[in-house]
């Protein structure tokens, strides 16, 4: 007997950021206020859609929660959301941490002088992206395209302003907005 045809998983794990961070209408999903969707909803979803070798399992979807290397998924009680980074309105909780004491963030030459102008917003967001690491802010900050810059954060200074911090995974934080005063270029 032949095995079924493998899935793509980075492919599946794009066509899950697109359901539960951005545009779960395109799936005809519907999130909840936390931004979670029945498992069993999201894998008919997916499959309605097509594209895949063969009908995705439940297996298939939590391969990529768990083994994923940007933990952007959770399952918890037959549901599923994204953990970070959507764009869509929703009333999603983070739990607040403390963060380390310098934190990351990468972008183009261009979006610079904006930023220490006004400071990091969210934009099309829910809330700022900070990354844990150098390496990780650099590699982010190729996806805009232009020569990357890494900006630094003053995370510890900022925490005990009161600026309240959140862990994504465990090399993406997140923020509600970092004024320009806790921010410089990294030379």
């Amino acid at each position: 007997m032949q095995d079924p045809p493998a899935v793509n998983y980075v492919s599946l794990s794009k066509a899950m950021s697109k359901a539960l961070r951005h545009q779960p209408e395109r799936l005809g999903i519907t999130l909840a206020p936390d931004g979670s969707v029945a498992l069993t909803e999201l894998i008919d979803a997916l499959n309605r859609r097509g594209g895949w070798p063969r009908a995705l399992t439940e297996a298939d979807i939590l391969q990529v929660v768990e083994h994923g290397t940007k933990q952007r998924f959770a399952v918890e009680d037959g549901r599923i959301r994204a953990r970070y980074g959507h764009s869509v309105p929703l009333a999603i909780a983070y739990e607040q941490a403390e963060p380390p004491a310098v934190l990351y963030h990468g972008t183009s030459e261009a979006n610079v002088q904006p930023i220490m102008d006004v400071g990091l917003l969210p934009m099309e967001r829910q809330v700022v992206h900070l990354s844990a690491d150098v390496a990780t802010a650099r590699q982010v900050g190729r996806r805009h395209g232009g020569r990357t810059v890494i900006l630094q954060v003053d995370a510890a200074r900022a925490a005990r302003d009161g600026i309240r911090f959140y862990r994504g995974n465990d090399s993406t934080w997140l923020a509600d907005a970092i004024p320009a005063t806790y921010l410089s270029r990294l030379v």
